[in-house]
């Protein structure tokens, strides 16, 4: 039986890098993550965390104008952007396929985008900016696709923990 999917809440870019760093952390096997929001909304902010939680400690930026960018850390980080893509290029030619997942960890911005490209398994994450009486926050949704990531979806959220006013517990 797979996992359902996961909800959290964050309210500051430390929070969402941070829950990104610990997303990185718990990745242990090659996996595609394909992240959707709107622009602004916090996918680079999330993958910069994830980079961290993977080792990586140079600066982690947003592959726009070049589609790619690759990372070294315990597992590579293939950074992909796809929001100048249409629907009609041919990743192929590009030589992107190899990368999802590779020998790493696949991270797509914009991954709705080019929905075929996505393989059985993947972690598809979508993040919402909302606002409230407390301010601006963002909503991520962890949904897993495929036993792999239902199971670190699952070991993820046992690993975030909370402040007793509700804010995301960053370890110093």
């Amino acid at each position: 039986m797979y996992q359902a999917e996961a909800y959290v809440t964050t309210r500051t870019e430390a929070e969402t890098a941070a829950l990104g760093e610990i997303f990185g952390r718990n990745l242990d096997r090659p996996l595609v993550i394909a992240l959707q929001g709107e622009l602004g909304a916090g996918k680079t902010v999330f993958v910069r965390g994830a980079a961290r939680g993977l080792g990586i400690t140079g600066p982690v930026t947003s592959p726009t104008f070049v589609l790619l960018k690759i990372y070294t850390g315990r597992l590579p980080l293939y950074h992909f952007d796809f929001y100048r893509l249409s629907e009609h290029e041919d990743l192929t030619e590009l030589g992107f396929t190899e990368y999802l997942p590779g020998e790493g960890a696949a991270f797509i911005e914009w991954a709705d985008r080019l929905p075929g490209l996505l393989p059985d398994e993947f972690v598809q994450v979508d993040i919402e900016r909302f606002y409230d009486e407390k301010g601006e926050g963002r909503r991520l949704l962890f949904n897993p696709h495929g036993a792999a990531a239902s199971q670190l979806i699952e070991i993820f959220i046992e690993t975030v923990t909370w402040r007793t006013d509700g804010s995301l517990f960053l370890s110093e």
